[in-house]
This record gives structure tokens, sequence and C-alpha cells, in this order.
């Protein structure tokens, strides 16, 4: 998800009752074995990374790397403030918009089956009532909503949304409701001629998935990814219910030092921008059976889905639902993978092709929105990724 400008409306979050709370009180995980991170030459240094930042603020953090000398994993701070849980690198946590990569890893399954076109209109997969009401929708194709080239408004940008969420914070919500906050929006560009990030995209894609395969993406997220990659820790919420060692989510809603419980916010889960909840473990596999060992997808596909067409002006780099990221750096030190942010949640899951590393993190704190722990996180981030660049 992209930033947000909270409402003042959120000082009512702590009196808003989250029925069904979906995620529980947080319990213990186990760690998968054998675990040789202490062998990695670099564990000393990745763990006074998380350590440091857990020191700054941010509750919990989990973090994976897999590079040349092996692989490390860690944690540091905790996973529910409340209970005293620690974090582990084996606790489920929200993932948001890397949901979008997984998405799009479905629309690619679907075209090589030759049940889907990239370059299919919308309009062959939904109908009118959907599509006349969507500014732009009527005249872009599936590859425009995953290369962010649709110039759709994004349902997060509407200030009643947010309100929706306030008002009914575990509603499980349907396709064509989320839809309706881009109603009668107008577009920011005609589709094609720029590159904007736009959550409704993704929901679109959601729904022509479900148009073409005949039943629920949910359903194919399980069939086509998560059971042949024998990711045992994945969940689709809300379509999938969340186990009880879920990391508890949190966000500096005052920015006054206090964190706020938003573990049970719904932001729209499970309609293909977003509520993919996983472990470090299960996002390695995923991500290297794509980009590093190349099994996911076939060749064509593949390269179909990694050939970056959209550059923004801020520099933000798409191919099908990919992102080419951290273009600051040398030439040579992009990566793949995509970014996620949401109310209570962060996380990111890359592979750099020319180092041969994989960079996977969960950290429950919210930072779509502004705070003081989000320049924590930013410097997290970039630390983070100098020490896996750092030869």
């Amino acid at each position: 998800m992209r930033p947000i400008i909270f409402l003042l409306a959120f000082g009512l979050l702590l009196s808003a009752g989250c029925k069904d709370a979906p995620v529980s009180p947080t319990g213990a995980c186990t760690v998968p074995q054998p675990d040789t991170s202490a062998l990695h030459p670099k564990s000393a240094v990745y763990q006074r990374v998380l350590d440091k930042y857990v020191g700054e603020g941010l509750p919990g953090i989990a973090l994976l790397v897999r590079d040349k000398d092996g692989q490390w994993t860690g944690a540091a701070g905790m996973a529910d403030i409340g209970r005293g849980v620690a974090m582990e690198p084996c606790h489920v946590a929200k993932v948001a918009s890397v949901t979008k990569l997984f998405t799009g890893v479905l629309v690619m399954k679907l075209v090589e089956q030759g049940r889907l076109n990239l370059d299919d209109p919308l309009t062959k997969w939904l109908p009118s009532k959907y599509t006349s009401k969507v500014r732009n929708a009527g005249q872009c194709t599936v590859r425009q909503l995953l290369n962010h080239t649709s110039g759709i408004y994004d349902i997060i940008e509407d200030n009643t949304f947010y309100l929706s969420v306030l008002n009914d914070p575990s509603r499980q919500w349907k396709p064509e409701e989320l839809l309706e906050f881009a109603y009668n929006k107008d577009a920011v560009f005609p589709p094609g001629t720029d590159v904007e990030y736009s959550n409704t995209n993704f929901l679109l894609a959601a729904m022509v998935l479900d148009a073409a395969a005949g039943r629920s993406h949910a359903a194919l997220m399980h069939e086509l990814i998560f059971d042949p990659l024998e990711m045992q820790n994945s969940y689709y919420h809300w379509h999938d219910p969340l186990p009880d060692f879920t990391a508890q989510g949190y966000f500096d809603l005052y920015n006054n030092g206090t964190l706020v419980n938003m573990s049970n916010f719904n932001t729209g889960n499970g309609n293909g921008y977003g509520g993919l909840y996983s472990t470090l473990f299960d996002l390695k596999v995923f991500i290297e059976a794509l980009l590093r060992d190349k099994t996911l997808l076939t060749p064509a596909g593949l390269t179909e889905m990694t050939t970056i067409t959209a550059q923004s002006a801020d520099n933000e780099s798409y191919g099908v639902a990919i992102r080419k990221d951290f273009l600051e750096r040398a030439a040579d030190q992009f990566a793949l993978g995509h970014r996620g942010r949401d109310l209570a949640y962060s996380a990111d899951l890359f592979y750099f092709p020319n180092q041969d590393a994989t960079l996977v993190f969960l950290i429950n704190y919210g930072t779509d929105a502004d705070s003081d722990l989000q320049e924590a996180f930013f410097r997290f981030q970039d630390e983070i990724v100098d020490a896996i660049l750092l030869q």
C-alpha cells in the first residue's frame, strides 16, 4: 500500500471494538532445524542491526538473508508486547503489498495455461456494471493493471475507505464493495501514458483472475503456489484462518511513543492487493523458486514478468507485478521483488540477482503513514541492505 494521511477519526480507534478478531494473542512457534545462522560470517552484524532498531522503538523484527555464505535468520523485540512474547523467525506476520507479487504470479500461471492474456482488455473479463463506473477501466488492459500504468484511482486515497475500516475493523470485504470507493473518481492519467501505484489495479486483477479461472483466486493461491512449494505457514486472510503464532501489529498512532495494537484492522485483506500472512522461511522459498531457481514459471513467463516496462518520475520501476528496487545504489546492486506496507505491519521480499542474495524481513509496525518510527524503519532498511552488499 502507499503512504496515507490519517484522519482525525482515528482517535476513535481505541474505543473501536474488533469483533471476531482474526489475530489472537500470540503464542510460541518453532524455528525449523537445523539452523546454521551462528556460522554465518555476518551473524553478529545482522543481529546488531536488529537490536539497534528495536532499541530505537520498532516493536519486533524478523530477518532472513541467504547469500554465498549461507543462510542467516534472526529476530529481535516482541511479537506480542502485552503478553511478553519475543519475536522469533518462525512467527507469522502480515506482508501487506508483497501479496501483489503472488497475485502477479497467479496471472502469469493463467497466461501460461492459455486462459488469459496480459493484453486482454478488462472489458473482456469484467462486466460494464464495474468498468463503466471506474474511470480508465473500460480502456485499459490486464498488463496495465499489473505494471501500474492504468491511471486508475487508488481506493485507499478515499477518506471514506478508512472511515469504513474504522467503523467495522474486522469486516471481510468483497471485491465489489471495495471497488465502490473508486466509482466516478478522476483517473490520474490516460492508460499507458505514465506510472502511478494503485491498489485498485490489483483489486481488479483479482477480479479478473476469479472470472478467468471460474473460481476464487484464493483457491488458486493454494493450488498453484502454496501447495506445490510446500508453504505450510502461509495464509491468505480472510479466506484462511490465522494461526495462534501470528505476531501482533502496532502503530504509534499519536506519535508520542505509545504503540497501539492495530492487528485486527482489515484494510481489504484477501482481494489481490493485500492479505497474505507468512513466515520468513516460506517467503524465501517463494522468491527463490520464482527468481533464483526459476521453477515457478516457464522461461517465457518469467521473462515477461521481469521485463521492466514502466518507470515513474520518482524512480519506481515495474515489470508485471514485480518491482525493481534499490535503484539509488550502484547499477549492479538492484533487487527484484516487492515491498509491503500496511497500518500495523511492514515487509520486504527481494532477490539481488547479481549478488545471488535473498532478503526477507517482517516488522510488526505500520510504516504506511508518517511517524517518528517510520524514519527509523527507513534507516533500518538501508543498513540491512548495506550489510548484505558489503563484500
